[in-house]
């Protein structure tokens, strides 16, 4: 399986590369590519503008729909099996909403101690995690956290949160800064440069092997968190670390692309039907499914309706909304047959 999708990632990547407002040989792009890699081994006959276009138009753009469709997948993956519901996904529980807001607040205030790409990523980070914090308490009070309340607290946190990023940018007072702005919150890497991708490239693959090497205690608490605390997994501690780099990565990821909604909720319940529940298959697995799910939405996303570009986040609204619904659906239908 994860030949296979790592040979569907190859094949989008390249196809992305040479679709566009100008259509270029796939043989071409791929030339290109291995004439970076590995000068010499072939003959450069292809036009000089093959290179620009393919190097510094598209491929930063490429790799960073890549990054943040594996670092989505992940997080959602990771989510479901720390709050135990299979309907958790950054985007619904408001964590990306809260990230937006911290970012927005640093841009629209000009506040870039940090600089022009750390401080937004710190802003988000911090954003996400009380966003997180504040959900996981409203849900869980009481002593039990059901589907419908983890729902409804990430929904009413989440327009809270996007009522108050929207009221700073109506604020703003300048109307370029404000468009682009407002591009962005609705998800989008058309803004994505060589020099953005390091930052979210590491903690998005950094933050996979930490959830790998956690995979085990991830399997546990999917179980219940009795038979985890009884093998000796401290579940408080565990899941107050996760959360932070669950937020982490959500954080670094709106930053640079805005906030792409359910592609951390559908890839995981897809990759489940492919390998099953263990981890140790389900997060690399799911990270090659995001990653190239999320290339080829971004590519449908600036051709369907070029030359104008649809917002990649209102792409995936689309294709996750019906499929929410359907997994709704299920899940009250596997609640009252437990009752």
């Amino acid at each position: 399986m994860l030949a296979l999708l790592g040979g569907a990632l190859v094949v989008a990547v390249v196809v992305s590369l040479a679709v566009g407002s100008v259509w270029l040989p796939p043989t071409d792009v791929a030339a290109v590519l291995v004439h970076q890699v590995v000068p010499g081994w072939v003959d450069p006959g292809w036009p000089a503008t093959y290179d620009t276009i393919v190097l510094d138009v598209r491929l930063p753009r490429v790799l960073l729909a890549g990054i943040v469709g594996a670092g989505l997948s992940a997080v959602g993956t990771a989510l479901q099996a720390l709050v135990r519901n299979p309907l958790a996904d950054p985007y619904l529980l408001g964590i990306s909403s809260g990230a937006s807001l911290g970012a927005v607040a640093v841009l629209v205030s000009g506040a870039m101690v940090l600089g022009t790409l750390a401080t937004p990523m710190v802003a988000a980070f911090a954003g996400s995690m009380v966003t997180l914090v504040a959900v996981y308490t409203l849900a869980s009070s009481g002593g039990r956290m059901t589907t419908t309340r983890l729902v409804l607290a990430g929904v009413a946190v989440s327009y809270v949160l996007s009522a108050l990023a929207d009221l700073l940018l109506s604020t703003a007072a300048d109307p370029h800064l404000l468009s682009s702005i407002r591009f962005w919150t609705l998800g989008s890497v058309a803004g994505a440069e060589w020099r953005t991708l390091p930052v979210p490239a590491i903690v998005v693959l950094l933050g996979l092997a930490v959830l790998l090497w956690q995979a085990r205690w991830l399997n546990l608490l999917v179980s219940g968190e009795e038979s985890a605390g009884t093998l000796g997994l401290d579940v408080h501690r565990f899941r107050t670390g996760m959360f932070v780099l669950v937020s982490l990565m959500t954080g670094v990821m709106v930053a640079v692309s805005g906030s792409i909604g359910f592609v951390g909720l559908m890839v995981p319940h897809a990759v489940r039907m492919l390998v099953g529940a263990d981890h140790r298959r389900v997060l690399p697995t799911a990270a090659l499914l995001g990653a190239t799910f999320l290339i080829l939405a971004d590519l449908a996303a600036r051709t369907v309706a070029a030359p104008q570009e649809i917002q990649l986040g209102v792409l995936t609204a689309l294709c996750g909304g019906p499929f929410f619904v359907w997994l709704l659906r299920r899940q009250a239908r596997r609640e009252r047959a437990l009752r």
